[in-house]
């Protein structure tokens, strides 16, 4: 894939209300499953025996798959976690499960996707230092743990690993987690345990400082960040990759991203309105269909409204993306963040200062 990237988020094994030829079009290169889900539903055994996930989901592309920690670690009352890993019960039929290191490993081997990640813990925000360093020792076991369960099944898939940076909102373990999980020798890595509440400032600098520590010759992946203001302040501090629910999920909500910032289609001023949501956008939507009739399929709860919705979201995601590829291929990328800024309207976040281009991805695009 070229980066800058972003993942839609297809859980399940499936991007909610799109096909993956709607995907293609949108311009999505990568999608994202979860392995939590998948092993509880419908189970990696059957998904290996019916020829792997790709074949599974019909999309022929890279397959990403999240390790599920942060899915096990959201049910509060339903896990233990330990040393061996996280055991839960299924919310599905209350059977209980263990989580490892290795089995998270196994699961996604048999899933056959093309990145998998190993099992570690992600804190809420605030957590007082001492957590937070106890939570990054289990992380980095489990990381070393992981790495070796990849390494002793082989690269017969031509799966590749991905380690995870995490430490909370604490700059020196975040430089310790970057230092020992880059020794292990990963093929990239992602800074985790980031939007989970903390002010926007410290997500910029700590995404900064752990971007900048990072080798700048392995590809840096974000989790869970997804909103536009986000994705181009992350670009701007190095990043490579990201994914969020937010295409979708906000979709299904009834909003649509635009260059002028996000709409809530519900609105009355949409009633009459005869324009496409969005000028000049390619997908099948806006292409096809007016504000006005948008709104009228949100008002009546028509599925279609949250497949538009869904398939437009993508399209100016997976574009968004190609700009900023673009831009920082031809040189120009701190005039493209100032163009985006003085035309995206960011309710709560101010664009901040514009880095020094050392800090913007040298990637080729």
């Amino acid at each position: 894939m070229q980066t800058p990237a972003f993942m839609p988020v297809g859980t399940r094994g499936t991007v909610k209300s799109l096909t993956p030829e709607d995907l293609r079009q949108s311009g999505a290169q990568i999608v994202l499953a979860n392995t939590y889900h998948l092993f509880l539903r419908p189970g990696p055994d059957l998904v290996r025996e019916l020829g792997g996930l790709h074949a599974f989901m019909g999309w022929e592309g890279p397959i990403l798959t999240d390790s599920g920690g942060f899915q096990v670690f959201s049910l509060s009352k339903l896990r233990r976690i330990s040393e061996d890993g996280v055991r839960f019960r299924s919310p599905l039929d209350g059977a209980e499960h263990l989580l490892s290191p290795e089995r998270v490993i196994a699961i996604q081997q048999a899933l056959g996707s093309d990145i998998m990640m190993p099992l570690d813990e992600c804190l809420a925000y605030p957590a007082p230092h001492a957590k937070a360093e106890a939570s990054l020792g289990l992380t980095l076991r489990w990381a070393r743990r992981a790495h070796v369960a990849a390494q002793r099944e082989g690269d017969v898939r031509g799966q590749v690993l991905f380690g995870i940076v995490q430490g909370g909102s604490f700059p020196d373990l975040r430089y310790r987690a970057v230092e020992e999980t880059v020794a292990l020798g990963f093929a990239g890595y992602a800074i985790g345990g980031m939007a989970v509440g903390e002010p926007k400032p410290l997500l910029y600098d700590l995404t900064e400082l752990v971007a900048g520590a990072l080798p700048s010759d392995s590809a840096r992946y974000l989790m869970g960040v997804g909103k536009p203001e986000d994705l181009v302040e992350a670009v701007a501090r190095g990043v490579d990759i990201f994914d969020c629910v937010l295409p979708t999920r906000n979709a299904r909500n009834g909003q649509g991203f635009t260059a002028e910032g996000p709409l809530a289609i519900k609105q009355a001023r949409f009633a009459r309105d005869p324009a496409p949501l969005e000028d000049g956008c390619a997908c099948y939507g806006c292409r096809r269909f007016s504000r006005a009739y948008l709104r009228h399929l949100w008002m009546s709860r028509e599925l279609l409204a949250y497949r538009l919705l869904s398939l437009h979201n993508l399209h100016f995601f997976a574009r968004l993306m190609a700009h900023m590829r673009d831009a920082i291929a031809e040189g120009r990328f701190r005039a493209f963040q100032a163009r985006f800024f003085a035309r995206y309207a960011v309710s709560s976040v101010s664009p901040g200062r514009i880095p020094e281009r050392g800090h913007i991805s040298e990637r080729e695009a």
